[in-house]
C-alpha cells in the first residue's frame, strides 16, 4: 500500500491549476496521491474570481473553514505538499492535530505570521523575489529546514523545472 500525500491548491483553486499535473504525475508512483481544492475546503465564493476577493473570503473565514475540513477528511498520518494559502492551511492542521509525516510548503508566505509549528518532518520553499518570504528570523527560531529560489517570485511552483525537483525531493523522502 502506497503511503498518502495530499495536495493543497494555492488562493485560485482547480479552476486555474493546470500546472498540478507537472506535480500529480510525478507522484503517483510512490503515493496515493489527494488533490484538494482549498476553494472548495474553504467553501470560498467563486463568482468574484479575482485575487483580492479570494484573498479577502480565506482571510475572513475560508483559512478556518478549510483547516476544520481538513481535520475532518484526514484521519491517518499523511505527507502533504500544499501551495500558497493551501500551506497555512494544512500548517494550522497540523497545529491542531492533523498526523503529518512530511509536510513541504511551497510559497506559503502567510506562514510568516507563524509563531508554532506542526509536528513532523517539515520544509518550506520561497522565491527570492517574493517580497512577503518570511525574514531568516523565522526560519531560525521555528528551526524550519528551508530553501529560497534565486530569480525566482511566488509563482515558481506552477514552472515544469521546480516541480521537477521538488518532487525528486519528495520521492526521496528527504525533507
Amino acid at each position: 500500500m502506497k503511503p498518502r500525500l495530499i495536495i493543497l491548491s494555492d488562493l485560485w483553486g482547480e479552476q486555474k491549476s493546470v500546472w498540478i499535473s507537472s506535480y500529480t504525475k510525478r507522484l503517483n508512483k510512490k503515493f496515493d496521491v489527494i488533490y484538494y481544492d482549498c476553494c472548495e475546503l474553504g467553501k470560498v465564493d467563486v463568482s468574484i474570481y479575482n485575487q483580492d476577493t479570494l484573498h479577502s473570503q480565506f482571510i475572513k473565514s475560508g483559512i478556518e473553514t478549510a483547516t476544520k475540513r481538513l481535520l475532518e477528511l484526514e484521519i491517518g498520518k499523511i505527507n502533504i505538499l500544499a501551495f500558497s494559502i493551501g500551506g497555512v492551511i494544512a500548517w494550522k492542521a497540523g497545529l491542531n492535530g492533523l498526523n503529518i509525516d512530511s509536510f513541504y510548503a511551497v510559497s506559503s508566505t502567510r506562514l510568516r505570521n507563524e509563531t508554532k509549528k506542526p509536528n513532523g518532518n517539515l520544509k518550506v520553499y520561497f522565491g527570492y523575489e517574493d517580497n512577503f518570504k518570511p525574514q531568516i528570523e523565522w526560519y531560525n527560531d521555528l528551526n524550519i529546514s528551508n530553501r529560497i529560489i534565486k530569480n525566482q517570485n511566488h509563482e515558481m511552483y506552477k514552472e515544469d523545472e521546480f516541480a521537477n525537483e521538488i518532487c525528486k525531493e519528495i520521492n526521496n523522502n528527504s525533507c
